[in-house]
């Protein structure tokens, strides 16, 4: 027999490299989303412009990181946000966001039922309805079925 045959590659092949049941981290990236700014989520509620607050609060969200402490945090300046709006200016708070940013909401607010607060849990529910609105079925299905979290 031959040493250089076609089955002498073909043994060399790492079957285990196809499997589909094989979970890879596709981004390892992530630390360098710190969550986002609270003086500036502060600056926008002392001046009365919820809808800065919201904006300020949702950008620069920790999904990617591994520090448990920032996604807490993040977690906490948005539930501040949320908690300060008024209840007849959430629709038209959640209107002027994009599907990803709804997606996005829904999530805090997701991760906001797992651990409430006093009174949290009655504004998280109006901005749950208000975001189930605009963001349809689809929004939490997408929430639920990801693999970042907040």
């Amino acid at each position: 027999m031959a040493k250089n045959t076609v089955s002498a590659r073909f043994r060399r092949v790492d079957v285990d490299e196809y499997d589909e049941n094989k979970f890879v981290d596709e981004e390892e990236v992530g630390e360098g989303q710190t969550g986002p700014d609270e003086g500036e989520v502060d600056s926008a509620i002392r001046g009365g412009n919820m809808m800065a607050a919201l904006q300020a609060a949702l950008k620069n969200p920790p999904i990617n990181a591994k520090n448990q402490s920032a996604k807490d945090r993040a977690e906490g300046v948005v539930l501040k946000v949320l908690i300060n709006f008024k209840a007849n200016e959430i629709e038209k708070a959640v209107q002027a966001l994009d599907k990803n940013g709804v997606d996005l909401l829904m999530k805090y607010i997701y991760k906001g039922f797992e651990s409430p607060s006093d009174n949290s849990s009655a504004v998280l529910l109006q901005w749950h309805e208000k975001a189930l609105s605009a963001g349809g079925v689809g929004c939490i299905v997408r929430v639920l079925t990801s693999r970042k979290t907040v």
